[in-house]
């Protein structure tokens, strides 16, 4: 609960309590000059207790809605006291009683229309309040629904990028292996003509020297 409306309430139990006693007192007091000392005083005090009563209903209206609806209750309770504090001053200060009561009943009937009043605009206030809150909170939904959506939206597209890669990966591995299977052919076409060519050579070779030894035993043998 608010500090300031616990102040606040605390002044006008005390104002409320005093007020009481003083119109307690009047109603014995004879004395013509005392009466009016006291009815100035009593003014006074009302006149206090409005202005608590409205700082009151202004912080009540300022706190959140479920502390708001605890203190409006009670707000309601001091409004009625006030009310009646009043109604026991007027019937106080009025010579004609008769015309008093007939005012506090129209003023009662007042009262109870603008209470009536009051707790149907509280209710509506209350309701719009609610209404708001559960805006803001499809609002908030709907904002974190899209920031997901856009959080989806980059995963796939870095998923789709990573996809890319490695498909260039497996395309520049399988040059690689293209490459290596032509050299390994280019190599084995080399090693076999090698091969060949020395096969050459030695049998040119073997065909000098059969030939220097035929031209040798010729010679020889003459």
């Amino acid at each position: 609960m608010s500090e300031v409306f616990e102040g606040y309430e605390r002044q006008y139990c005390e104002l409320s309590a005093n007020l009481s006693r003083k119109c307690s007192s009047t109603s014995l007091v004879s004395d013509q000059e005392q009466k009016v000392q006291k009815f100035s005083e009593i003014k006074a005090g009302l006149d206090d207790a409005d202005v608590l009563i409205r700082k009151m209903d202004l912080e009540a209206r300022s706190m959140q809605p479920s502390v708001k609806a605890m203190l409006l209750a009670k707000l309601r309770e001091y409004k009625s006291d006030l009310t009646n504090l009043k109604k026991e001053f007027k019937r106080l200060t009025s010579p004609n009683a008769d015309e008093v009561a007939r005012e506090e009943l129209l003023e009662t009937g007042m009262a109870d229309a603008h209470l009536a009043s009051a707790d149907q605009r509280e209710r509506l206030t209350m309701s719009v309040e609610r209404l708001n809150h559960s805006g803001e909170r499809i609002r908030e939904s709907h904002r974190t629904l899209l920031e997901t959506e856009e959080l989806g939206v980059s995963i796939l597209q870095d998923l789709h990028n990573q996809r890319e890669t490695l498909l260039n990966s497996h395309k520049r591995l399988h040059g690689v292996d293209d490459a290596i299977d032509k050299s390994k052919k280019v190599l084995t076409t080399m090693s076999r003509r090698i091969t060949r060519n020395k096969w050459i050579v030695a049998s040119v070779i073997g065909a000098l020297v059969f030939a220097i030894v035929v031209i040798l035993f010729y010679k020889l043998s003459r």
